[in-house]
């Protein structure tokens, strides 16, 4: 059986340890390493004078950047300085992934160097089950959470003056994230938060035919989020096109993301209608990747969507494909 290598990212005070901390003990993963720890042996062996930023914290390494010219505005010079700080922490996590699958031990890494992207976690997928993670908040709690955590470890005094720099990274690293169809859990209740981490880790997919019209895309989305699902694509069936239409889709199961395109469709005209052409010529047919945490939740989706009527027999897909193709 394959190891679990699982990465927790987050700016500082969004709940990251705590998080990893729970991970763990659901999964019985004896390994849990904070990031910080890296750091800290990497200083060890990197001096000061050769890499300042690493020996600063993530949020005010940009402190130590040279040519601040070269960066547009103050976010983009935190980020890069946030980058820098990290790229030195990034490759002895990478070998610390690379020990733990050679002996075939799970692991959880949690920490701010976790930065999409920058760590490559392909060189793993295939001799481990890997899972990547950025949790957040909104800005009041994250800001509540940043107080508790700075007096908790005795050093608020220099580490409150940079929340907004803190903020900031959060904000880089979910838009790294969405980037790369890396989840982004919203961390603003623990036990939901864990629920759905774990759903992703243990969650089972089949690609399932549909057929129904715009009005009932939402219908559909409340009937596969009912039970713990989403999707991570469509394919839309075009007559004459040799392969389906597909796009990826992110972030499915944020209610706010989902309910910004629902709304979309609504109130611009223009999308509205061009996503009405783009059904219309697929005759309402689709597909869907959609996973779910467990065999039975998968098979609730399927049942109620074919109980709205919205299944179809792919094996009508599959002839016409195949019909095209030999034209």
């Amino acid at each position: 059986m394959k190891p679990y290598v699982i990465l927790i990212g987050s700016a500082s005070g969004i709940g990251k340890s705590t998080i990893a901390s729970e991970i763990s003990n659901k999964l019985g993963i004896k390994y849990l390493l904070e990031s910080d720890f890296i750091r800290e042996v990497v200083r060890g062996v990197i001096g000061a004078d050769y890499a300042p930023a690493l020996h600063s914290s993530s949020y005010n390494a940009y402190s130590t950047l040279r040519d601040v010219s070269n960066y547009d505005t103050h976010e983009k010079l935190i980020e890069a300085g946030f980058e820098e700080h990290a790229s030195f922490v990034i490759p002895a996590i990478e070998n610390v992934i690379k020990r733990s699958v050679k002996d075939k031990e799970s692991i959880v890494i949690e920490g701010v160097h976790l930065i999409p992207g920058l760590i490559n976690v392909q060189q793993f997928m295939n001799d481990a089950n890997v899972h990547f993670f950025i949790l957040t908040v909104d800005k009041e709690e994250h800001q509540k959470r940043f107080i508790k955590r700075a007096i908790a470890i005795k050093r608020g005094g220099q580490q409150l003056d940079y929340f907004e720099e803190n903020r900031i990274i959060n904000d880089d690293l979910i838009k790294k994230a969405n980037h790369l169809n890396i989840p982004v859990i919203d961390n603003s209740n623990l036990e939901k938060a864990v629920k759905k981490i774990l759903g992703y880790i243990n969650e089972v997919q089949q690609e399932v035919f549909l057929r129904h019209d715009i009005n009932n895309i939402n219908t559909e989305r409340e009937i596969i989020t009912k039970y713990g699902g989403r999707i991570t694509d469509i394919s839309y069936y075009i007559s004459d096109f040799k392969e389906p239409l597909k796009r990826i889709v992110t972030n499915y199961d944020d209610d706010n993301s989902s309910s910004r395109f629902i709304n979309n469709i609504e109130s611009n005209m223009k999308d509205k209608s061009s996503l009405e052409t783009l059904y219309k010529l697929s005759d309402n047919i689709h597909s869907h990747t959609i996973c779910a945490p467990d065999e039975e939740s998968l098979k609730n989706i399927i049942s109620e969507l074919d109980n709205h009527g919205f299944l179809y027999n792919e094996n009508l897909i599959k002839s016409k494909l195949k019909e095209n193709k030999g034209d």
